[in-house]
């Protein structure tokens, strides 16, 4: 019975129900059981492919002692449909990341921060259509609620934000997110949805991006948390979000109370039109369906981070100012980083040198081999 399945699916994660579902510990070691199984799941849905390309990906990995840092030199690339990039962003999303990747909603755009000195993927971000209503972020920015599509439709949701090894010990993360902020992320935007409309009211938007935010794994964010580029802060902490989602939600689980609500009548489509929350706004309806408790609220607090590009922002949504760009070429980030960050750990720690493809490789293709197929 499908009722009877959510209830273990969720006691084997370390919820309780009774009648409400909590988790029975509200620690980091039961965040990371939640996320290790939903990793589990996903890395078994893409078995096929990611055993298929797993050689491919393997040619351009460098072992750590293979990378100078005081030459790595990298490319910002926009990932375009059925590319090589495409390919490689998709593998080492999936397979890198203890954090499961969802499949984003809405609008989207992807970049492969690419090391040309080492022919080697130095890191990645996912940005998609963020969610309509997010309480720490509307009340920071203060907007009027008839408007607040217009100026959410500005901006974008940072889904995935960070580096490859052997670049991750290097603090590679840092360069990834303050690249969030670049010109050229803004410039790609600008000419990709120049002629975007909201869905809700059919309103024109300019094609402007306005801010970006993203959120932590869980808790206080180590990367995010006074991260500057010359001084200036790049990312702002917001507060922290209630802990709701659908991670914690199998996929394959997902798609039986799809098909449960299918059979009973109701309009379970997604995709374009519906907004990141649809799948959210479906579980809950199967769920009531079935006589079970609310429990999107997982009880995961993310701390929540916005980034501004431009520097009156508050200006630009209340008094009607024209906006005074953040000015951020990718070249000086790159520069940046490499002064502030990397060259420094270099020097002062060597866990870098350490990271060995072949192991690394080795271990993905044992795992992957000892999990049953779909």
């Amino acid at each position: 019975m499908l009722r009877d399945k959510i209830i273990q699916v969720l006691k084997d994660q370390g919820f309780r129900v009774n009648p409400h579902i909590r988790l029975q510990e509200y620690n980091k070691t039961a965040f990371r059981l939640i996320q290790q199984k939903s990793r589990s799941e996903q890395l078994l849905m893409h078995k096929n492919f990611l055993m298929k390309y797993i050689s491919k990906v393997r040619n351009y990995c460098r072992n750590g002692c293979e990378i100078n840092p005081e030459k790595i030199s990298l490319e910002l690339i926009e990932i375009r449909k059925k590319s090589f990039e495409e390919t490689l962003f998709k593998w080492w999303n999936l397979a890198w990341w203890s954090i499961p990747y969802q499949r984003p909603y809405g609008r989207q755009m992807r970049f492969l921060l690419w090391d040309t000195a080492h022919d080697s993927p130095f890191g990645l971000i996912s940005l998609q259509s963020p969610i309509l209503k997010i309480s720490v972020r509307d009340k920071f920015l203060d907007i009027p609620r008839e408007n607040l599509d217009l100026w959410v439709n500005m901006s974008m949701q940072a889904q995935r934000v960070g580096s490859l090894p052997p670049y991750n010990e290097l603090l590679g993360g840092k360069l990834v997110a303050i690249t969030l902020t670049c010109n050229e992320i803004r410039e790609a935007y600008k000419k990709k949805y120049k002629h975007s409309v909201t869905l809700l009211r059919n309103r024109k938007l300019e094609p402007d991006l306005l801010f970006i935010t993203t959120t932590s794994a869980f808790g206080k964010s180590s990367l995010y948390n006074r991260l500057k580029y010359n001084g200036e802060n790049v990312a702002l902490s917001l507060g922290y979000t209630k802990g709701s989602g659908t991670f914690h939600i199998p996929e394959q689980l997902y798609l039986e109370i799809l098909r449960y609500l299918s059979k009973k009548g109701y309009d379970v489509s997604r995709g374009f039109g519906h907004g990141p929350s649809r799948k959210l706004k479906l579980i809950s309806l199967g769920l009531r369906c079935l006589k079970l408790p609310k429990f999107d609220f997982h009880g995961i607090k993310r701390e929540f981070f916005i980034f501004p590009l431009v520097k009156n922002l508050k200006e630009v949504i209340h008094e009607s100012e024209n906006p005074i760009w953040v000015d951020r070429p990718f070249c000086k980030l790159v520069n940046y980083w490499k002064e502030r960050w990397a060259i420094p750990r270099m020097e002062r720690i060597q866990k870098w040198k350490y990271f060995n493809c072949s192991e690394f490789f080795d271990n993905i293709e044992r795992q992957l081999k000892g999990m049953e197929d779909v």
